[in-house]
């Protein structure tokens, strides 16, 4: 196996981030829920983009790029703090998003505007529009550029999580499940390799906020890092375990998300929001209710962050 070590990556995160027991959600699902603070990572609004971006944009620096683009939605978490780490590293980042979901000056649109960040709507659907148009425009420029895949999903990008996964083991403590939300497939990727590598009693669950066939994209994604990471072993799609919780389709808030809000709000002081993290939750809790925790399990839930979000979205959350 090739070490972390080996890649380029830039500290750009506060690490480690704690975990920490939500003690009342514990009694009210009947299994020890813990929560690894990945909101908390020190630049933006904090996020697990940031993981990912420290080897991305290390990449970027060492090919000698001056401009960074990326995409997503128009409220894309991880638009906003691919934004903050390349303004923070003296590269000119350029956005172009999806004209889809709230593009007025309001939560992450509002950061990415304090930010001076330049920021272009494409009205299409998809991404390989976006990425001929980053083509253009870089190309251009005349200057170095860099592309970033939505989300940061790529093999590099995963190396993030898969450091993440070592960090918690690092700690010693036992973790029977990681739930995590599947939004692009990398996040999931790397906490699932990382999990076989260095966890391998962890069982992962992605819980779905899209309706992407991420049985296949997560598992692509973790072949591709563990080629990057010269493993003797090829992942399949038995390593992905997926739970959908997509509801009526990706950044519309569903009720369940919305009760998961509520109940993490009310009972443990933290804001979830109704795209990613409140959906994930609300995977969890019906894992939960559904039996597949034991009383005396361990789950982990990595809150990924994107309160920016909870700003843009006029909800009704009961």
């Amino acid at each position: 196996m090739k070490s972390l070590q080996e890649f380029p990556r830039i500290p750009l995160a506060v690490l480690p981030t704690s975990i920490q027991k939500l003690e009342n959600i514990s009694r009210l699902l009947g299994t020890n829920v813990w929560i690894k603070r990945d909101d908390l990572t020190g630049i933006g609004l904090g996020g697990n983009k940031v993981r990912k971006l420290e080897f991305l944009l290390a990449d970027a620096k060492r090919q000698g790029a001056e401009i960074v683009f990326t995409t997503g939605g128009a409220q894309s978490n991880h638009a906003m703090l691919t934004a903050a780490c390349a303004k923070k590293l003296g590269m000119t980042p350029i956005l172009i998003l999806k004209k889809r979901g709230v593009t007025e000056r309001k939560g992450n649109q509002l950061l990415e505007y304090l930010m001076d960040t330049d920021v272009r709507f494409m009205d299409t659907d998809s991404y390989d529009d976006i990425y001929a148009e980053m083509d253009r425009v870089g190309q251009a420029s005349g200057k170095k550029y860099y592309k970033i895949p939505c989300g940061g999903s790529n093999a590099i990008g995963a190396l993030g999580y898969v450091n993440c996964m070592k960090e918690i083991a690092d700690t010693g403590m036992h973790f029977d499940y990681v739930c995590c939300a599947e939004g692009s497939g990398g996040t999931h990727a790397g906490v699932a390799l990382g999990a076989k590598l260095f966890m391998p009693k962890t069982q992962v669950v992605g819980l779905m906020v899209d309706s992407d066939p991420f049985e296949i994209i997560t598992t692509r994604i973790m072949q591709e890092t563990a080629k990057l990471l010269e493993l003797d072993f090829v992942p399949t799609e038995s390593d992905v375990h997926l739970v959908n919780m997509c509801g009526p389709g990706y950044a519309i808030p569903s009720p369940e998300g919305n009760a998961a809000i509520r109940m993490m709000a009310a009972n443990e002081g933290l804001f979830l929001d109704p795209v990613y993290t409140g959906k994930a939750f609300a995977g969890l809790i019906k894992l939960a209710r559904e039996g597949k925790f034991k009383p005396d399990d361990n789950v982990l839930y990595l809150y990924s962050g994107g309160a920016g979000g909870l700003f843009a979205i006029d909800v009704d959350l009961g």
